[in-house]
């Protein structure tokens, strides 16, 4: 039987112990692998493979020895509770030993869960598990996440208390990042608010969400924005030392400038242009990215977008004899002038 996504998403809160099985597939790998451990965590519960109720077989193991898995599902636990054989990177290959053991099955075995890459219609291993009455077949495709899939995410984690702007930023994020990104970061706002229990604030997210460069990047970019000339040597060393080159200065520079000229070239004000920026900014970060927008206008940053152009093309150039580093210092100095001199 075929899931459709919200049948499916469902399904993985509440798995039917009874069933034969299920078959999680889609060219995400992070995206199957997440569902298949929350299927198999809300079936076999937290301890299943230290009680030798969950077996593991690889694709590649099952089509040199096909009679194992058909073997694992009729093994005998010592444990009570459900038993499940997880079977991992199937493909039409090994469909012929999975039709086998779902022909064979019978109540009190354990369930059949395999996960696949992208299949297509025709594939075997579909429709092994899309014409058996007592199976499921989950197709998994890069939709972002509904609301409830979100929800019962923090829930997990132990998050509850949500307020709306909160979980608007969070779904924003859940659309912007992977799957696998999304889940790190609640990870790390439940490691975050580890005894707070405050509600969870526009802060706490900025805190926790994934930066799209490092920190001392972020610093430099800002010391530079504000106009503080003064700092921009000591963070260029720290940067070298981690192993920035000027032109992955130039081209993070040159992102922040155009994020400030998209603000501030918005008709409905800098505060408007942010909002609609994608991905989306939230706390300290939007406020700052406001100010700034504000301060230095359209007009002057259609200059600074136009100096840093200019040193693009000059550390790119074959004739370039000054040290890389060099020209972008004295680039990036010229442009918190320029900020200064407005």
């Amino acid at each position: 039987m075929k899931l459709s996504a919200r049948e499916a998403d469902r399904y993985f809160a509440r798995p039917d112990p009874d069933k034969t099985g299920i078959l999680i597939y889609g060219a995400d790998a992070m995206r199957v692998a997440i569902k298949r451990q929350q299927l198999l965590k809300t079936l076999l519960g937290e301890t299943a493979e230290e009680e030798m109720r969950l077996t593991r077989l690889s694709g590649g193991d099952l089509r040199k020895d096909p009679a194992q898995l058909l073997d694992a599902v009729k093994a005998v636990g010592f444990f009570p509770g459900a038993r499940a054989v997880f079977v991992e990177e199937a493909g039409d290959g090994t469909a012929p030993a999975i039709q086998a053991a779902l022909k064979d099955w019978a109540p009190g075995d354990a369930q059949i869960v395999v996960t696949a890459g992208a299949l297509k219609a025709t594939s075997k291993l579909r429709k092994a598990f899309e014409g058996h009455a007592r199976t499921f077949a989950v197709g998994l495709y890069d939709d972002p996440p509904s609301r409830d899939e979100i929800e019962r995410t923090l829930a997990d984690k132990g998050i509850r208390d949500v307020p709306r702007d909160s979980m608007a930023a969070l779904t924003d994020l859940a659309n912007t990042l992977g799957p696998g990104d999304f889940a790190q970061t609640i990870e790390k706002l439940a490691l975050y608010k580890f005894g707070d229990d405050l509600p969870v604030s526009l802060e706490d997210i900025d805190a926790c969400a994934p930066r799209s460069t490092e920190a001392a990047l972020d610093d430099v970019i800002n010391v530079v924005a504000e106009g503080r000339a003064g700092e921009i040597g000591p963070l260029l060393s720290r940067l070298q030392a981690q192993g920035t080159n000027a032109v992955s200065l130039c081209i993070g520079t040159t992102r922040h400038f155009r994020t400030l000229y998209t603000a501030a070239s918005d008709r409905g004000g800098a505060a408007a242009g942010v909002g609609r920026l994608r991905p989306p900014v939230y706390g300290k970060r939007r406020d700052q990215i406001v100010r700034q927008a504000q301060s230095w206008g359209a007009i002057n940053l259609e200059a600074a977008l136009s100096l840093l152009t200019d040193t693009d093309l000059h550390l790119r150039s074959a004739g370039q004899t000054a040290p890389a580093m060099a020209v972008m210092e004295r680039a990036l100095i010229r442009l918190a002038m320029l900020s200064r001199a407005r």
